[in-house]
């Protein structure tokens, strides 16, 4: 990697443009980067950082890179040229950039950007790449092979860091080599495999734990008998010791169960002969009790038998009179229809005049027809009733129409009366209008004139207020304009002045001077402080340029304005805004009012159109009703006449009836109770007669079948429920005379009673204890089966567990015992030293040789770096660090060093470790390299040591770049970069090996 160009705009403490050449700078091989404290020599090696990566070194992070020196419209960018395997780049980069809004108040901010060109020596051209910040980012990094860490430790080599570095512990050299290295993902093996272990590790306690569980089961199930071993989850051998003790559980509940069945059996045994013996004795028992009841039931039954006779006597006699049911079911209806026709028959009588009080059958038959004669003649009187009714409601009609009538002409007469002065009215109103909508048209033309000046007033207004606004801006940017021609032209005067200088910076050896000609040049001019080039003036004639367009276009501006203001004036005239918004808010509240009136117009027209169809529709209503009242009077006059004629008819037909309906309702009543009453006489004689002649048969049946009387025979009668209530005592009584025969009969029941009586509770007793002692002992074999059966199950299980736990362990072992080694806590890792470490140490190794090289030419042979991987202390060994004096021929410790040896032996080591990380990175050329002070603590013999050492580096086609405050340095480097700070921002100033 070689830099070319490094241009800075706005960063750090530069306020404006600076140019760095590194290709002049690179031509002698070592150049010096010095400046006051504070001037920005660091922040040219964080510009270069920044190009790269984006950002700047670590230490430097969080602060703002905008220069506080910069003008608001500058924007902060960093540009880097550079060669890089092969390839010529060009890296742009702005970071966010904080703005004045174009619009308005206030600022906004601008996003990041970056730019990645690359050179085309074919076509001349740079052709660009990409413009995302991680597309570029990805690029440079896989180019160089290095971090932004690692380029921050190779190439821009800060000697504070490596002094640390020589003075530090192991862990502190071990975090910086990790990071150069990228060595972490050693730590990834090393924190995999603890994970692993643990992860192992795990598995296998929660199975020896879930092991352990199904112990503890079988233990309970043995009844803790069992006896577990005294290790915990994850200690060796646990799972064979468990398979061990329930072997021997699973042995002793065998044993339990063979006991437990040969009590059962004695027990079942037992159980049988006090059940035989208990049911002998439970036969015996109910034979006796059998015996025992037959003899009181046939005592019973002797006890009945007067009862039973009589019974038997009953049903006889009701079997006799169930011949002569028939004739008393016949007399009794036919007493039953006699009682209703008699009680009808005086009800029909009762509601009869008295006149027909002994009147028979054929009397009120005759009475009947004749006042049903007498109800045909009503007909004719019912129809002359019913049209007499109609009339009167026609005559209430025709009274409700002529009310109507009269409403309609009151009414009519009413509004016609004012039709006159309606019509006036809305002539008026019409006329109104018509007056108003005119006033309107000549209200609109004044109206539009005064709005026309009224806003031309408000431009005018609006004109002024910009108008000054204007000339102000116009006067500053003419002012603004002044001071920069000022500006240039001082410029151009202390140019001139200096010109001498800047045409001897291209004053060759040999060549002749472009002013006098001579080809020897003794004494060139130098470039005093303050210098100014071509560039700055340049510089200030392009802002002066810029300010004088500034001018002019203000200045424009400021015309255009005035003459728009001149335009309003001209059209608004000299009245005030206020007067004219005044006269023509005037204008449109009365061309309102009038439009408003004027809208009335057409709404006055219908509202008379209207009026004019109303006065025609009252004068037709009032003809109409005058014509229906004529007509009513004759039709009225018809009625009367009819309505004398058919009252005079009713007269005649209703009586002394109040109508003739009431009449006919008369006659209607006395026809049917006639009818009834002859009917209800008839069906009276008729039941009489069959009475009689059912007592006649009823007689005749009771004697036939053996009775004194009808009266008799109905006694003895049974109905249903009786008869059957009999024959259900008859028959239980047979019944139980048969069984208690059939008891008494029985040979072993005879035989049973008489033996002694039996004692059954006592062969209950002895039959419950044989029972509750086979309970007991299925009971104690049932448990001892499940013993065994559970302990058989747990027994499985364990053993497939312990199975599945054999080659997790053996998978345990093999990690903990690789996780052990690369942790360096292992008996076997006899150093004690972790994987990462083991690394590092390799590395630091190498970087320890590669520096040896170094530091003993500039130690004069003196010193040599050894690594060393002894153990400090109770820590770990690997990456200690140790100087070898030949003059003593001892190695001691580096912090022993003094401040000058410290410093070019971390120069020898920050070289060292460049070159290995170089080789580590791909084996990318780092042609440019930084160092960053320390240099003030040699002395003169071995600073010259030092910079032999690195002007060697020239040999690879290497050129350094030292940062110092040394001033001895500046006369041993004649190639220099000079960075000088001011009010105004810090400045570079360069100068090449042949100045």
């Amino acid at each position: 990697m070689r830099l070319h160009r490094l241009d800075i705009t706005a960063f750090g403490p530069f306020g404006g443009a600076q140019r760095v050449d590194f290709d002049e700078l690179s031509a002698a091989g070592l150049f010096l980067l010095h400046g006051p404290t504070g001037a920005g020599k660091t922040s040219v090696l964080d510009a270069v950082c920044f190009a790269l990566y984006g950002a700047v070194p670590g230490a430097r992070q969080g602060g703002s890179l905008r220069s506080d020196h910069a003008t608001p419209a500058t924007r902060t960018e960093v540009t880097l040229e550079l060669t890089v395997a092969g390839r010529r780049l060009e890296i742009t980069r702005q970071p966010p950039f904080e703005r004045a809004k174009r619009r308005g108040a206030g600022t906004t901010t601008e996003k990041a950007q970056s730019w990645l060109r690359e050179y085309d020596a074919s076509a001349g051209t740079w052709k660009d790449l990409s413009r995302s910040h991680q597309e570029i980012g990805e690029e440079i990094t896989q180019l160089l092979g290095m971090s932004r860490e690692q380029f921050c430790q190779v190439v821009l080599l800060p000697q504070g860091d490596f002094a640390r570095f020589l003075r530090a512990d192991a862990e502190a050299r071990g975090k910086l080599l990790g990071r150069l290295f990228d060595t972490h993902r050693f730590a990834e093996v090393e924190k995999r495999l603890a994970e692993r272990r643990r992860a192992a590790e795990a598995e296998v306690r929660d199975g020896d734990t879930a092991l352990l569980a199904d112990a503890h089961r079988m233990q309970q199930a043995a009844g803790d008998a069992m006896e577990l071993p005294e290790l915990a989850p994850g200690d060796p051998g646990l799972a064979d010791a468990i398979l061990r003790a329930a072997a021997v559980a699973r042995s002793a509940a065998r044993e339990r169960l063979t006991i437990a069945h040969c009590a059962r059996t004695a027990a079942e045994s037992a159980q049988a002969t006090a059940d035989r013996v208990l049911d002998d004795v439970r036969e015996a028992a109910r034979l006796q009790r059998r015996f025992a009841e037959a003899r009181e039931r046939a005592e019973r039954l002797e006890e009945r038998a007067g009862a039973h006779d009589e019974a038997r006597a009953r049903m006889e006699r009701g079997r006799k009179a169930e011949a002569v049911a028939p004739a008393l079911d016949l007399r009794d209806d036919a007493e039953a229809g006699h009682r209703r026709a008699s009680t009808e028959e005086v009800r029909a009588r009762a509601a009869l005049p008295e006149t027909f009080a002994g009147a028979g059958v054929p009397g009120l038959g005759s009475a009947a027809r004749r006042a049903a004669e007498e109800l045909g003649g009503l007909e004719s009187a019912r129809r002359a009733e019913r049209r007499l009714t109609e009339l009167a409601t026609e005559r209430v009609e025709l009274d409700r129409q002529e009310r109507a009538d009269e409403d309609v002409l009151q009414d009519a007469e009413s509004w016609l009366s004012n039709w006159e002065a309606t019509r006036a009215a809305f002539e008026a109103r019409i006329e109104s209008a018509q007056e108003a909508a005119a006033r309107a048209e000549q209200l609109a033309v004044q109206r539009d004139p005064a709005r026309s000046r009224l806003n031309a007033a408000r431009q005018r207004d609006a004109f002024a207020r910009d108008t000054d606004d204007a000339q102000q801006q116009a006067l500053a940017f003419r002012e603004r304009a002044t001071k920069a021609r000022e500006h240039w032209l001082d410029l151009k005067e202390q140019r001139l002045q200096g010109i001498a200088a800047e045409l001897a910076a291209g004053l060759v050896d040999g060549e002749p001077c472009a002013v006098c000609g001579g080809t020897e040049h003794p004494a060139p001019a130098r470039k005093i402080a303050g210098h100014v080039d071509r560039e700055a003036e340049e510089q200030a004639l392009a802002a002066y340029q810029l300010a004088d367009e500034q001018r002019t276009e203000a200045e424009r501006r400021l015309g255009v304005v005035r003459e728009a203001l001149a335009a309003a004036s001209a059209e608004a005239g000299d009245a005030p805004t206020a007067q004219l918004a005044e006269r023509a808010a005037e204008l449109e509240r009365e061309h309102a009012e009038a439009h408003s009136t004027a809208s009335g117009l057409h709404t006055a027209r219908e509202r008379l159109a209207q009026a004019g169809l109303e006065h025609e529709r009252r004068v037709a209503a009032r003809q109409q009703a005058e014509l229906r009242a004529a007509a009513r009077v004759s039709y009225r006059d018809r009625n009367e006449k009819e309505r004398a004629s058919l009252e005079e008819e009713l007269d005649r037909a209703r009586g002394a009836a109040g109508s003739v309906s009431a009449r006919a309702t008369q006659l209607e009543r006395q026809v049917a109770l006639l009818t009834e009453a002859a009917d209800a006489v008839r069906a009276a004689e008729d039941t009489a007669q069959r009475l009689k002649d059912a007592d006649a048969r009823l007689a005749d049946a009771a004697f036939r079948a053996g009775f004194d009387t009808p009266t008799a025979a109905a006694d003895a009668l049974l109905d249903d429920e009786a008869h059957r209530d009999l024959q259900r005592r008859l028959d239980a009584w047979q019944s139980e005379e048969a069984a208690v025969r059939a008891v008494l009969a029985e040979a072993d029941t005879v035989a049973a009673a008489q033996q002694p009586p039996a004692d059954l509770s006592s062969a209950e007793q002895a039959a419950e204890s044989a029972d509750r002692r086979l309970r007991d002992a299925a009971s104690a074999q049932d448990a001892a089966a499940r013993r065994c059966g559970e302990l058989d199950r747990l027994s499985a299980r364990a053993t497939a567990s312990a199975r599945r736990l054999a080659p997790l362990r053996e998978v345990y072992d093999r990690v903990a015992r690789m996780a052990g080694l690369a942790a360096g806590t292992s008996a076997d890792n006899e150093r004690k030293m972790r994987l990462e470490a083991y690394v590092l140490a390799a590395r630091l190794e190498q970087v320890a040789a590669a520096a040896t090289v170094r530091l003993r030419r500039m130690s004069s042979g003196r010193y040599t770096l050894v690594h060393s991987d002894d153990r400090a202390g109770r820590g770990r060994s690997g990456l200690g660090l140790h100087v070898v004096d030949a003059w003593t021929g001892r190695e001691r410790d580096t912090a022993t060093l003094s401040g000058g040896e410290t410093f070019f032996a971390s120069l020898a080591l920050a070289l060292g470790l460049a070159d290995v990380v170089t080789d580590e990175a791909g084996g990318v050329r780092l042609d440019t390299l930084f160092i960053d002070e320390g240099f003030g603590s040699l002395d003169d013999q071995t600073l010259d040591e030092v910079l032999d050492v690195l002007d060697s580096l020239r040999e690879r086609d290497r050129s350094v770049g030292i940062v110092s405050h040394v001033a001895d340095l500046r006369r041993r480097i004649h190639a220099q970069l000079e960075v000088v700070k001011g009010r105004t921002g810090s400045v570079v100033r360069q100068r090449g090996d042949q100045d």
